[in-house]
């Protein structure tokens, strides 16, 4: 198994975003894929809720906090045999959770949103989180995604170059899209959606689904192929 981390000292950067449609990028492509949600919002959660019966299964795995035991540990139940684990992150994690997803983890996605105030803090995360040995020790691969980008990306050439002198990944920008607004009201991925209407995204989030399982370039020819669930469930 797996496992991705989506997380930002920051909240509002668009994490959920991140999981569900790298999530629904693996479920379609018949990847066993889970989601466990961290945040007490239970935004990813809402969102498999909404999904269509018919779409590619995700299971649901709830982590974060809840008062009682009784039923946490069936809540947090992840499926033998998945091979894709994608942990949708709080904001401003304390150290202990932190840790914990960090145990869990094989790479770590951190979006950023274009504003100085965003860029400044994700770039003192990114300093708290390298200060975590266990990151740079483990092998833990870390990337930067862009989110919610404009026409103009000049704001963020200050972070790439701080991102790469830390010898980590900046690996795209997402521009700001109503694609993604219509994929979370109807719980599908961007790649369940009208490949024509969602050509543009699919190709700025490729990056993250190459980087996350580089193996998954072989099947990106073939997965071009598979008609989108909206064009079945017409």
């Amino acid at each position: 198994m797996h496992t991705t981390v989506i997380m930002n000292g920051k909240g509002g950067v668009g994490k959920t975003t991140i999981t569900t449609n790298l999530a629904s990028y693996f479920a379609a492509n018949g990847v066993p894929t889970c989601i466990m949600d961290y945040d007490a919002q239970g935004s990813s959660l809402r969102w498999l809720k909404r999904r269509p019966p018919e779409a590619a299964p995700i299971h649901a795995a709830d982590g974060s906090p809840r008062r009682g035991t009784a039923l946490k540990s069936i809540s947090r139940f992840i499926p033998h045999g998945t091979k894709q684990l994608v942990l949708d992150a709080p904001a401003a994690p304390n150290r202990l959770l932190m840790q914990e997803l960090l145990d869990r983890s094989h790479a770590i996605l951190i979006p950023v949103a274009p504003s100085q105030i965003d860029i400044h803090a994700t770039a003192n995360f990114i300093k708290e989180l390298l200060l975590i040995t266990c990151v740079r020790h483990a092998g833990i691969r870390v990337a930067v995604v862009a989110n919610r980008a404009r026409a103009s990306t000049a704001i963020y050439e200050p972070l790439e170059r701080f991102v790469r002198s830390l010898k980590l990944t900046f690996l795209t920008r997402l521009l700001d899209s109503e694609v993604y607004i219509e994929a979370g009201d109807t719980g599908l991925g961007i790649f369940e959606m009208d490949a024509a209407a969602t050509a543009q995204e699919r190709r700025e989030f490729m990056p993250i689904v190459e980087w996350v399982d580089p193996g998954i370039r072989a099947a990106t020819e073939a997965f071009a192929n598979v008609v989108p669930f909206a064009q079945v469930s017409t």
